[in-house]
């Protein structure tokens, strides 16, 4: 990955974190933006979301794709690069894995003892 695309990523996670944390709501859910990918043409970014709890990652993605025009608009307004990547919110399924895993090694470990 090049050094650019790197620094792209970075930026768009850090301003979408800001505006997720300021402009939403998610009713007693703690909702996180785990990572952002531009693609190399930079003309779309996925940025992948995860939240505790787990059962409510999927309201958050589709209130968070609903609201996306407006992210847009401020990622557009707030960023002096063109083109401006359009962004998608997608659930981290990485972050269920590991989720997944640590439960069932936690169920290991209790029936070993």
């Amino acid at each position: 990955m090049s050094e650019r695309l790197n620094k792209v990523n970075s930026l768009l996670e850090q301003e979408i974190g800001k505006i997720i944390f300021r402009d939403f709501n998610f009713h007693g859910a703690l909702v996180t933006l785990t990572h952002v990918d531009a693609t190399a043409n930079l003309i779309e970014a996925r940025a992948y979301i995860s939240a505790l709890p787990e059962d409510k990652t999927d309201a958050a993605v589709k209130t968070l794709n609903w609201g996306v025009a407006d992210v847009q608009k401020k990622i557009n307004q707030k960023l002096n690069m063109r083109p401006v990547p359009r962004i998608s919110f997608l659930k981290d399924e990485q972050i269920a894995e590991a989720s997944r895993v640590e439960e069932l090694l936690e169920k290991l470990k209790k029936e070993g003892n």
